[in-house]
Protein backbone atom coordinates (compact mmCIF):
# COMPACT_ATOMS: atom_id res chain seq x y z
CA UNK A 1 0.00 0.00 0.00
CA UNK A 2 3.14 2.32 0.75
CA UNK A 3 3.57 2.63 -3.13
CA UNK A 4 0.71 4.52 -3.55
CA UNK A 5 1.60 7.33 -0.72
CA UNK A 6 2.74 9.40 -3.54
CA UNK A 7 -0.18 9.37 -5.59
CA UNK A 8 -1.83 9.97 -2.09
CA UNK A 9 0.35 13.12 -1.43
CA UNK A 10 -0.06 14.45 -4.65
CA UNK A 11 -3.77 14.22 -4.93
CA UNK A 12 -4.51 15.58 -1.32
CA UNK A 13 -1.90 18.53 -1.63
CA UNK A 14 -3.28 19.77 -4.94
CA UNK A 15 -6.94 19.35 -3.41
CA UNK A 16 -5.75 21.41 -0.33
CA UNK A 17 -4.20 23.76 -2.26
CA UNK A 18 -6.94 24.75 -4.05
CA UNK A 19 -9.22 24.29 -1.68
CA UNK A 20 -7.45 27.11 0.92
CA UNK A 21 -7.05 29.44 -2.31
CA UNK A 22 -10.92 28.97 -3.75
CA UNK A 23 -12.51 29.30 -0.41
CA UNK A 24 -12.01 32.88 -1.11
CA UNK A 25 -13.98 32.93 -4.49
CA UNK A 26 -16.72 35.29 -4.81
CA UNK A 27 -18.65 32.62 -6.63
CA UNK A 28 -20.58 30.33 -4.53
CA UNK A 29 -19.69 27.52 -6.98
CA UNK A 30 -15.94 27.79 -6.44
CA UNK A 31 -16.30 27.85 -2.76
CA UNK A 32 -18.80 24.69 -2.77
CA UNK A 33 -15.78 22.80 -4.80
CA UNK A 34 -13.56 24.16 -2.94
CA UNK A 35 -15.58 22.47 0.10
CA UNK A 36 -15.79 19.55 -1.14
CA UNK A 37 -12.19 19.13 -2.81
CA UNK A 38 -10.89 19.65 1.13
CA UNK A 39 -13.15 17.21 2.11
CA UNK A 40 -12.04 14.50 -0.49
CA UNK A 41 -8.22 15.24 0.33
CA UNK A 42 -9.02 14.37 4.00
CA UNK A 43 -11.27 11.27 3.63
CA UNK A 44 -8.65 9.80 0.49
CA UNK A 45 -5.90 10.13 3.32
CA UNK A 46 -8.15 8.42 5.76
CA UNK A 47 -8.78 5.95 3.38
CA UNK A 48 -4.73 5.29 2.51
CA UNK A 49 -4.16 5.04 6.56
CA UNK A 50 -7.00 2.18 6.88
CA UNK A 51 -6.10 0.01 3.95
CA UNK A 52 -1.89 0.60 5.15
CA UNK A 53 -3.42 -0.71 8.83
CA UNK A 54 -4.87 -3.14 6.88
CA UNK A 55 -1.72 -4.73 4.78
CA UNK A 56 0.94 -3.93 7.72
CA UNK A 57 -1.39 -5.99 10.31
CA UNK A 58 -0.96 -3.76 12.81
CA UNK A 59 -2.12 -0.11 13.78
CA UNK A 60 -0.11 1.95 11.12
CA UNK A 61 0.89 4.79 14.54
CA UNK A 62 4.64 3.47 15.39
CA UNK A 63 6.98 5.58 13.77
CA UNK A 64 7.18 9.96 13.66
CA UNK A 65 6.00 9.19 9.64
CA UNK A 66 2.98 7.53 10.31
CA UNK A 67 1.93 10.03 13.55
CA UNK A 68 2.21 12.53 10.86
CA UNK A 69 0.12 11.06 8.33
CA UNK A 70 -2.57 10.87 11.63
CA UNK A 71 -1.92 14.32 12.13
CA UNK A 72 -2.81 15.69 8.93
CA UNK A 73 -5.97 13.60 8.75
CA UNK A 74 -7.16 14.54 11.90
CA UNK A 75 -6.29 18.49 11.05
CA UNK A 76 -8.32 17.93 7.82
CA UNK A 77 -11.11 16.82 9.80
CA UNK A 78 -11.15 19.40 12.58
CA UNK A 79 -10.29 22.20 10.11
CA UNK A 80 -13.89 21.24 8.15
CA UNK A 81 -15.77 20.77 10.74
CA UNK A 82 -14.93 23.92 12.32
CA UNK A 83 -15.37 25.59 8.74
CA UNK A 84 -19.01 24.39 8.87
CA UNK A 85 -19.69 25.27 12.83
CA UNK A 86 -18.10 29.13 12.54
CA UNK A 87 -18.13 29.80 8.71
CA UNK A 88 -14.57 31.20 8.95
CA UNK A 89 -12.47 30.76 5.28
CA UNK A 90 -9.25 31.35 7.25
CA UNK A 91 -9.66 28.12 9.10
CA UNK A 92 -9.97 26.00 5.84
CA UNK A 93 -6.90 27.84 4.89
CA UNK A 94 -5.15 27.17 7.72
CA UNK A 95 -6.15 23.61 8.72
CA UNK A 96 -4.98 22.75 4.67
CA UNK A 97 -1.80 24.32 5.42
CA UNK A 98 -1.12 21.74 8.20
CA UNK A 99 -2.28 19.31 6.61
CA UNK A 100 -0.12 20.11 3.54
CA UNK A 101 3.25 20.51 5.95
CA UNK A 102 2.58 17.51 7.66
CA UNK A 103 2.02 14.68 4.16
CA UNK A 104 5.01 16.51 2.78
CA UNK A 105 7.37 15.85 5.42
CA UNK A 106 6.07 11.99 5.61
CA UNK A 107 6.74 12.45 1.67
CA UNK A 108 10.21 14.07 2.23
CA UNK A 109 11.53 12.09 5.14
CA UNK A 110 9.11 8.85 5.43
CA UNK A 111 9.84 6.24 7.26
CA UNK A 112 10.27 2.05 6.91
CA UNK A 113 6.89 0.77 6.80
CA UNK A 114 7.05 -3.02 8.11
CA UNK A 115 4.69 -5.08 9.92
CA UNK A 116 7.42 -5.49 13.08
CA UNK A 117 5.45 -4.28 16.49
CA UNK A 118 7.84 -4.85 19.61
CA UNK A 119 6.18 -6.69 22.90
CA UNK A 120 5.66 -2.93 24.20
CA UNK A 121 3.38 -1.60 21.76
CA UNK A 122 1.11 -4.45 21.63
CA UNK A 123 -1.22 -3.51 24.40
CA UNK A 124 -5.00 -2.89 24.53
CA UNK A 125 -3.74 0.73 25.71
CA UNK A 126 -1.32 1.47 22.50
CA UNK A 127 -3.98 2.39 20.01
CA UNK A 128 -6.54 4.78 22.13
CA UNK A 129 -3.70 6.56 23.87
CA UNK A 130 -1.79 7.22 20.30
CA UNK A 131 -5.49 8.23 18.20
CA UNK A 132 -6.23 10.55 21.73
CA UNK A 133 -2.92 11.90 21.70
CA UNK A 134 -2.68 12.90 17.92
CA UNK A 135 -6.61 14.28 18.05
CA UNK A 136 -5.04 16.33 20.97
CA UNK A 137 -2.16 17.73 18.98
CA UNK A 138 -4.57 18.61 16.10
CA UNK A 139 -7.28 20.35 18.09
CA UNK A 140 -4.19 22.27 20.24
CA UNK A 141 -2.46 23.22 16.47
CA UNK A 142 -5.71 24.40 15.71
CA UNK A 143 -5.72 26.67 18.60
CA UNK A 144 -2.45 27.29 18.36
CA UNK A 145 -2.84 28.73 14.41
CA UNK A 146 -6.17 30.79 16.08
CA UNK A 147 -3.71 32.14 18.77
CA UNK A 148 -1.18 33.26 16.15
CA UNK A 149 -4.06 35.26 13.94
CA UNK A 150 -5.45 36.47 16.82
CA UNK A 151 -2.06 37.76 17.83
CA UNK A 152 -1.99 39.64 14.01
CA UNK A 153 -5.60 40.91 14.43
CA UNK A 154 -4.66 42.28 17.86
CA UNK A 155 -1.71 43.77 16.81
CA UNK A 156 -3.54 45.29 13.28
CA UNK A 157 -6.10 47.12 16.11
CA UNK A 158 -8.91 44.56 15.33
CA UNK A 159 -11.84 42.72 17.10
CA UNK A 160 -10.13 40.00 18.81
CA UNK A 161 -13.16 38.54 21.44
CA UNK A 162 -14.75 36.28 18.98
CA UNK A 163 -11.20 34.80 17.91
CA UNK A 164 -10.36 34.42 21.83
CA UNK A 165 -13.55 32.94 22.44
CA UNK A 166 -12.77 30.25 19.19
CA UNK A 167 -9.77 29.51 20.51
CA UNK A 168 -10.51 29.02 24.22
CA UNK A 169 -13.60 26.48 22.57
CA UNK A 170 -11.21 24.34 20.52
CA UNK A 171 -7.93 24.47 22.91
CA UNK A 172 -10.83 23.32 25.88
CA UNK A 173 -11.56 20.17 23.50
CA UNK A 174 -8.05 19.35 23.18
CA UNK A 175 -6.91 19.74 26.36
CA UNK A 176 -9.59 17.31 27.87
CA UNK A 177 -8.04 14.78 25.07
CA UNK A 178 -4.44 15.56 26.29
CA UNK A 179 -5.57 14.60 29.80
CA UNK A 180 -7.39 11.47 28.50
CA UNK A 181 -3.69 10.85 26.52
CA UNK A 182 -1.44 10.92 29.69
CA UNK A 183 -4.12 9.11 31.65
CA UNK A 184 -3.61 6.15 29.10
CA UNK A 185 -0.34 6.62 28.59
CA UNK A 186 0.08 5.87 32.36
CA UNK A 187 -1.77 2.77 31.84
CA UNK A 188 0.07 1.58 29.67
CA UNK A 189 3.56 2.07 31.19
CA UNK A 190 2.02 0.13 34.23
CA UNK A 191 1.08 -2.52 32.06
CA UNK A 192 4.72 -2.50 29.80
CA UNK A 193 7.13 -1.60 32.19
CA UNK A 194 5.86 -2.14 35.52
CA UNK A 195 5.85 1.70 36.53
CA UNK A 196 2.74 3.89 35.86
CA UNK A 197 5.23 6.54 35.66
CA UNK A 198 9.06 6.88 35.45
CA UNK A 199 10.47 10.27 34.41
CA UNK A 200 11.09 9.13 31.18
CA UNK A 201 12.50 11.95 29.02
CA UNK A 202 9.31 11.38 26.56
CA UNK A 203 6.82 11.08 29.80
CA UNK A 204 8.79 14.38 31.49
CA UNK A 205 7.62 16.39 28.38
CA UNK A 206 4.66 15.38 28.00
CA UNK A 207 4.06 16.30 31.73
CA UNK A 208 5.34 19.88 30.89
CA UNK A 209 2.97 20.38 27.46
CA UNK A 210 0.07 19.73 29.98
CA UNK A 211 0.83 22.22 32.58
CA UNK A 212 1.68 24.56 29.39
CA UNK A 213 -1.92 24.59 28.42
CA UNK A 214 -2.93 24.54 32.54
CA UNK A 215 -1.20 27.68 32.52
CA UNK A 216 -3.72 29.06 29.64
CA UNK A 217 -6.74 27.33 31.32
CA UNK A 218 -5.64 29.58 35.17
CA UNK A 219 -4.54 32.55 33.24
CA UNK A 220 -7.80 32.63 31.03
CA UNK A 221 -10.03 31.79 34.48
CA UNK A 222 -8.48 34.71 36.57
CA UNK A 223 -8.24 37.24 33.86
CA UNK A 224 -11.46 36.29 31.77
CA UNK A 225 -11.26 38.40 28.11
CA UNK A 226 -9.24 41.02 29.60
CA UNK A 227 -5.92 40.11 28.19
CA UNK A 228 -6.12 38.89 24.91
CA UNK A 229 -2.71 39.10 24.02
CA UNK A 230 -1.37 36.94 27.11
CA UNK A 231 -3.88 34.34 26.45
CA UNK A 232 -2.68 34.04 22.79
CA UNK A 233 0.91 34.15 23.82
CA UNK A 234 0.90 31.67 26.41
CA UNK A 235 -0.95 29.24 24.10
CA UNK A 236 1.93 29.89 21.37
CA UNK A 237 4.17 28.74 23.87
CA UNK A 238 2.37 25.88 24.57
CA UNK A 239 2.57 24.77 21.31
CA UNK A 240 6.07 25.04 21.21
CA UNK A 241 6.43 23.35 24.23
CA UNK A 242 4.10 20.17 22.23
CA UNK A 243 6.30 20.31 18.88
CA UNK A 244 9.16 19.67 21.62
CA UNK A 245 7.39 16.69 23.33
CA UNK A 246 6.75 15.41 19.79
CA UNK A 247 9.77 16.15 17.95
CA UNK A 248 12.00 17.34 19.74
CA UNK A 249 12.74 15.14 22.51
CA UNK A 250 13.73 12.28 19.92
CA UNK A 251 17.04 14.81 19.28
CA UNK A 252 17.98 15.16 22.93
CA UNK A 253 21.19 12.56 24.38
CA UNK A 254 18.80 11.22 26.94
CA UNK A 255 16.24 10.23 24.68
CA UNK A 256 18.77 7.22 23.59
CA UNK A 257 18.08 5.59 26.94
CA UNK A 258 14.50 6.40 26.69
CA UNK A 259 11.98 3.03 26.54
CA UNK A 260 9.77 5.67 24.29
CA UNK A 261 11.83 5.49 21.44
CA UNK A 262 10.79 2.44 19.31
CA UNK A 263 12.64 3.65 15.79
CA UNK A 264 16.11 4.36 14.78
Amino acid sequence: MWKYFDLITYISVCLWVLSGIMIYSKQTVLRRLSIAGFLVASLALGTFMVLLWRELERPPMRTLAETRLWYAFFMGVIGYALYLLYKYKWILSYAAAMAITFVMLTYLYPDTMNKTLMPALQSVWFIPHVIVYIFAYAMLGMASLTAFYGIYCYKKGKETQLLLALCDQILNVGYVFLTFGLLFGALWAKEAWGHYWTWDPKETWAFITWLGYLVYIHHKYKHKEKQPLHSFLIVGVAFVLLLICWFGVNYLPTAQMSVHTYTG
